[in-house]
């Protein structure tokens, strides 16, 4: 295994900018559905990563940027409360965090195999990808997120959507090295550019943006009806968090749960959610992208994502590029967005097939069944809906029906009576 933590400053930064790119596709394409600003996203991006850094001790070669999981609660909670009030949600969401961390601090990992196994995990994971469909199918089509008005004709946006998407595939699928780790980079600059051939992309804002321009930070604001929308959806990037811990220890041999700790990185990760909400920014989540990026180059050089961080936080300043990622058109970002969105309910689907979870044994069925249609179909009950509400059924599901052994599936089983 090369060392590259005595590699000079230059060749880390390098290492940095490439680990951004990586990065950058769901990093800008969050905030540019949701409506937040990319160039706070960025910024945010970096500060969270840098926090995430100095609470592990710096021992954890990832990065942390903008959370999918938050795409359709961020546009429902934007809808109900405004913008001030749903960062003051995910505020809340970061400090759920903190608050869990403390627990598996006190108590140990115990409890979260209890509250998470693989039977609650998946369904809540499916949803958050089969959910988020329509959005995809709409941005495709040349509407706005929630197809309630067209912005590009239909027939000149499924053009410019497929041929985002057959790229994006293509580039995922086919090609070699880092290039199979920037589909998405792939994807949007090949659509933006067939969209500027088709005269639909606007270049006046660029024109009229500033080279410096202080990111358009946003200060939140609190009420409890946005904190109990948001402080459940906080659940399914937890559980990501910790597949992503999980799978960083196995690319560079080490165990991240016992050392830092789970309890240090999922505070770390708390502490960088609520710093980018009071911001402005999105909530921040571990990227398994960049996880890909360090298994291929072998660089396990934590500070390395320090660079990246501080590049991130450089582009924030610069308003000429924040103003080019505003006028990325719709439908190349729908075209990218049906692949994104379908490959977070696979993993879902991956997750029970991987732990052998009986579907055949009614407690699952039940659990996996209702969490499923709650979340997709939109049901509503008090001030819990979409996917906090079925990441709360299937917690409260998994505890009152009997059978508790069968949640985690023939694998975990079989490895316990070994």
């Amino acid at each position: 295994m090369q060392d590259h933590s005595n590699d000079p400053i230059w060749k880390q930064v390098i290492a940095g900018s490439q680990m951004l790119l990586v990065a950058f596709g769901a990093l800008v394409l969050m905030p540019l559905i949701t409506g937040l600003d990319p160039n706070v996203a960025l910024f945010t991006a970096g500060i969270g990563t840098l926090i995430f850094h100095i609470v592990t001790g710096g021992q954890i070669p990832i990065f942390l940027a903008s959370s999918f999981a938050f795409i359709a609660p961020v546009i429902a909670s934007k809808g109900k409360f405004g913008l001030e009030e749903t960062l003051g949600g995910l505020m809340a969401a970061g400090i759920l965090y903190v608050l869990l961390s403390g627990a598996i601090r006190l108590r140990g990992t115990g409890f979260i195999r209890q509250l998470l196994p693989p039977v609650v995990i998946a369904p809540v994971i499916m949803t958050i990808g089969l959910g988020l469909a329509p959005v995809a199918v709409h941005m495709a089509s040349g509407r706005t997120g929630d197809g309630s008005s067209q912005l590009v004709p239909h027939d000149t946006a499924i053009w410019i959507s497929m041929i985002s998407l057959a790229v994006t595939i293509v580039m995922s699928v086919w090609a070699k090295g880092i290039f199979r780790l920037i589909p998405i980079m792939f994807g949007v600059v090949v659509g933006y550019v067939v969209s500027a051939l088709m005269g639909i992309v606007d270049t006046t804002p660029i024109e009229n943006a500033p080279w410096f321009a202080v990111p358009n930070f946003v200060t939140p604001e609190f009420s409890w009806g946005a904190v109990l929308f948001m402080i459940p959806v906080a659940i399914a990037p937890a559980i990501e968090h910790i597949g992503d811990i999980l799978a960083i220890g196995n690319v560079t041999r080490r165990n991240y749960l016992e050392k830092p700790g789970l309890h240090r990185t999922l505070l770390g990760d708390g502490l960088a959610t609520s710093a980018a909400a009071l911001f402005g920014g999105p909530p921040n989540t571990t990227y398994s992208e960049v996880t890909g990026a360090v298994m291929l180059t072998r660089n396990f050089n934590p500070r390395v994502m320090w660079w990246a961080a501080i590049v991130a936080i450089v582009l924030a300043f610069i308003g000429k590029f924040g103003a080019a990622l505003q006028t990325i058109p719709a439908p190349v970002m729908g075209g990218i967005l049906c692949l994104l969105f379908g490959s977070i309910a696979v993993v879902g689907l991956n997750t029970l097939i991987r732990h052998q979870v009986d579907l055949s044994e009614s407690r699952n069925l039940v659990i996996v069944g209702v969490t499923l249609v709650f979340g997709i179909g939109g049901m509503v009950l008090g001030h819990l809906e979409g996917i906090a509400l079925c990441a709360v059924a299937a917690i409260i599901l998994n505890l009152v029906l009997p059978g508790r052994r069968e949640a985690w599936g023939k694998a975990i089983y079989e490895q316990a009576t070994d």
